[in-house]
């Protein structure tokens, strides 16, 4: 592989999102501010590259982004390896997420679903019952057609199909996010 190739093919992703993908967003930066300002919490979720995504954002919101502040109520639900299984083992793999939303989730939180083709069954069915139970969902996605944005409140869907390219675009959202929110939760006096 040509390594610039590669990183000029990153740019052009960031740029197309910078010009497709930026009110989505923002509109997701906005739910989920209403969530942390309400006392509520952010529950998070994806799959391999996803899951990893979803342990740190979570961390920079729990510990913090840049700036010492209380900490922001968030969880992801990739991490306790004994639900997930559990709940494989006694159920199924594609419930793994949907159990943990049904037994942490509150209306008035919000659950991020991370899902890089869109259609994760695991990640889907942890949506559908965010959604019965009243969370609000933010979902990450590439540019396939995908499930996600029919049942997410707001979807942010980068502009690629390659599972490199919108991680690393899912990446930076994320980073995104968790700045403005801490900006926001600083200068709210938290």
């Amino acid at each position: 592989m040509n390594l610039v190739a590669a990183i000029e093919e990153s740019i052009r992703v960031k740029q197309d999102f910078l010009a497709q993908g930026i009110s989505a967003l923002e509109a997701g930066i906005d739910l989920l501010w209403e969530v942390v300002r309400g006392g509520g919490t952010i529950l998070v979720c994806g799959n391999g590259g996803s899951a990893a995504d979803a342990q740190h954002f979570a961390a920079e919101l729990v510990v913090r982004f840049k700036q010492n502040r209380k900490a922001i109520a968030c969880i992801a639900l990739t991490t306790d390896t004994s639900i997930l299984t559990a709940s494989a083992n006694d159920f199924s793999y594609n419930g793994v997420f949907a159990r943990q939303v049904e037994a942490l989730g509150r209306e008035g939180d919000a659950l991020v679903a991370i899902s890089t083709s869109g259609s994760s069954k695991n990640v889907v069915s942890a949506v559908e019952q965010a959604k019965d139970i009243g969370l609000r969902v933010v979902s990450l996605i590439g540019a396939k057609p995908s499930p996600l944005e029919g049942l997410s409140d707001v979807c942010i869907k980068v502009p690629s199909s390659t599972t490199a390219r919108i991680q690393e675009v899912h990446e930076l959202c994320l980073h995104i996010i968790a700045e403005e929110i801490e900006n926001r939760f600083i200068r709210e006096g938290n």
